[in-house]
C-alpha cells in the first residue's frame, strides 16, 4: 500500500506544472518583447555587459567550479563568480550543481531529466516546466551536493536565489531608468536562459562528435558562441572535470579564458585540462603539471 501511494505522488509530481516558474517565464518574455520597444544604447550596452557577467558566472562558477570542481580559486573568489552567476537568474546553485550531476550519472538515459530522447521540447525548457520527481526530493540534493549543503553561504542563496537580481533591478531603475532596467534584466535574462537551456537541447542533437562517448552529446559552434564555451559538450562529456571545453585553437571558449586570466593573476591553482599526448595518440586529463588520469581517446 505504501508503495502505491509512492508511485502515486511521484507520478502525480511528474505531471504537475509548476505554475510559478510558469507565470514568471511568460512574464519575463513578454517583458523582453516589450523592451524592443523601447531600447537606447545604454540599455543595449548595459544588458550586453550583464549578460556577459550572468554567462561567466554560470559557465566559470556554477558549472565549472561548484559542480565539476575543476579547478580551485579562494572563497572570495568563489563566492563572487557564484553571485555573479545568481544574477542569470537559473534558480539556486544547490539545485542547479544536483541537476546537472544527476544529468552526467544518467546523461540521454533513464533518469536524465532534461535529454532530448524524452523531446525536444522538454529537453529545452518542457522540463522546467513540469520537473521531473527525482529534482524535487531532497534527498537527492543530500545525495548530489553534500558540499554545497555543508556551506551556509550556498544554502541561503538557494533559497533566496532571486535575490540579487532584485537588488540589480532596483539599481538599474534608478540609476538607468526603464529602459535599461527593462533590457538589462528582462531581455537579458530571457536571452540567458534560452542560451543555456540550448545546451541542454541543442547540444545533444546538432553537431560534431569528438569523442565515442555513451550519451548523444555534440560540440556546436553556435550554442558555444552564446554561452561563452559551454557548446564543446561533447568534450565536456567526454572530461567533464576539465576546466576547458574548446580544445582547438579554433574553438572559442571565453569560460576558459577567464579562468586562464584568474590563473594569470594568481587566483586559480589546481587547474585541470584535457591535452593530446601525442605519444599515445590520447587526449588526457592533467591537473597542473601532474597527469591525474588517462580519458577518452581519439580526435
Amino acid at each position: 500500500m505504501r508503495k502505491m501511494q509512492t508511485d502515486k505522488i511521484a507520478t502525480e509530481q511528474e505531471n504537475s506544472v509548476n505554475w510559478p516558474t510558469a507565470a514568471f517565464l511568460i512574464l519575463f518574455h513578454v517583458a523582453s518583447v516589450a523592451a524592443l520597444f523601447f531600447w537606447s544604447w545604454p540599455a543595449v550596452i548595459t544588458a550586453a555587459v550583464l549578460f556577459g557577467v550572468g554567462s561567466m558566472g554560470i559557465g566559470m562558477g556554477w558549472h565549472r567550479l561548484l559542480t565539476h570542481r575543476g579547478y580551485k580559486v579562494p572563497k572570495v573568489v568563489e563566492y563572487f563568480l557564484v553571485f555573479c552567476g545568481a544574477l542569470a537568474l537559473e534558480g539556486g546553485p544547490i539545485q542547479w550543481a544536483t541537476t546537472h550531476r544527476i544529468h552526467h550519472a544518467h546523461t540521454d538515459e533513464k533518469g536524465d531529466p532534461h535529454t532530448p530522447r524524452d523531446g525536444r521540447w522538454w529537453s529545452h525548457v518542457g522540463w522546467i516546466l513540469v520537473p521531473p520527481a527525482e529534482l524535487l526530493d531532497q534527498t537527492r540534493l543530500e545525495r548530489y551536493a553534500p558540499d554545497l549543503i555543508s556551506q551556509r553561504f550556498y544554502r541561503l542563496l538557494n533559497r533566496f536565489y532571486y535575490v540579487p537580481l532584485i537588488m540589480l533591478a532596483v539599481g538599474l531603475l534608478a540609476f538607468g531608468g526603464w529602459r535599461v532596467m527593462l533590457w538589462g534584466t528582462f531581455l537579458r535574462v530571457t536571452l540567458g536562459l534560452h542560451a543555456t537551456w540550448l545546451v541542454n537541447s541543442a547540444t545533444h542533437m546538432w553537431g560534431k562528435r569528438r569523442f565515442s562517448t555513451r550519451d548523444d552529446s555534440r560540440n556546436n559552434w553556435w550554442v558555444a558562441l552564446l554561452t561563452f564555451g559551454e557548446g564543446w559538450h561533447n568534450n565536456h562529456h567526454a572530461h567533464p572535470t576539465s576546466a576547458r571545453h574548446g580544445l582547438k585553437w579554433y574553438e572559442i571558449d571565453f569560460n576558459w579564458w577567464g579562468i586562464r586570466l584568474l590563473q594569470f593573476m594568481g587566483l586559480a591553482r589546481r587547474i585541470k585540462r584535457v591535452r593530446f599526448n601525442r605519444a599515445s595518440t590520447a587526449w588526457q586529463l592533467v591537473t597542473g603539471r601532474v597527469k591525474s588520469r588517462r580519458s577518452y581517446e581519439g580526435a
